[in-house]
């Protein structure tokens, strides 16, 4: 019984810690949130030191590989609409076609923050991998980087096709205007 008391006593820091650290951690996250550009600009940084780092060692291919898939993957979720028109065809709802149509906003699957916020773990789990050499799989890298060349293209062409199929634009450059009543 004794034993019991000392675990929960040495438990209660290591929380009060964890607790701490993610009020902290999540502080930090909501300040970067009205600035896209430095949360980039630090992403970009991330990423150049764990290309350096992979350059460097000369392996860790198979993680990259990974790397390049699982950003693939969320550069679609980026790049998708959160309700599929496809989908909605069979229900009635779609994107609007015509001019008489009610406008629909294009909303993100993935929205932008959870997109910057994934991509930079990625990289830093990705670099941390590297610090493991049981994790350096011997490969042919070329094979892996042609590989995921024709996934990225084949992917990208769907996604445009999708795009122009049911028209629209996952991006807004400057402010919008409406010139009804002009």
């Amino acid at each position: 019984m004794e034993g019991q008391g000392t675990d929960s006593a040495s438990e209660a820091p290591l929380a009060t810690w964890r607790n701490d650290f993610s009020k902290m951690f999540q502080y930090y996250l909501d300040r970067s949130t009205p600035h896209p550009l430095q949360r980039w600009l630090g992403t970009l940084a991330v990423a150049m030191i764990y290309i350096l780092r992979v350059y460097y060692v000369q392996g860790f291919y198979v993680i990259s590989y990974g790397l390049g898939i699982y950003v693939l993957n969320l550069l679609i979720g980026f790049l998708s609409p959160k309700e599929d028109p496809e989908l909605e065809v069979l229900d009635g709802a779609s994107l609007p076609m015509k001019g008489s149509d009610e406008f629909k906003p294009f909303i993100r699957r993935l929205p932008e923050f959870r997109f910057w916020y994934s991509i930079t773990k990625a990289f830093i789990v990705a670099f941390l991998l590297t610090f493991f050499s049981m994790l350096d799989v011997p490969v042919f890298w070329p094979i892996l980087l042609c590989y995921w060349g024709v996934l990225f293209v084949l992917t990208m062409k769907r996604q445009i096709l999708h795009m122009i199929k049911y028209k629209y634009v996952p991006f807004t450059v400057g402010k919008q205007v409406s010139y009804i009543g002009y």
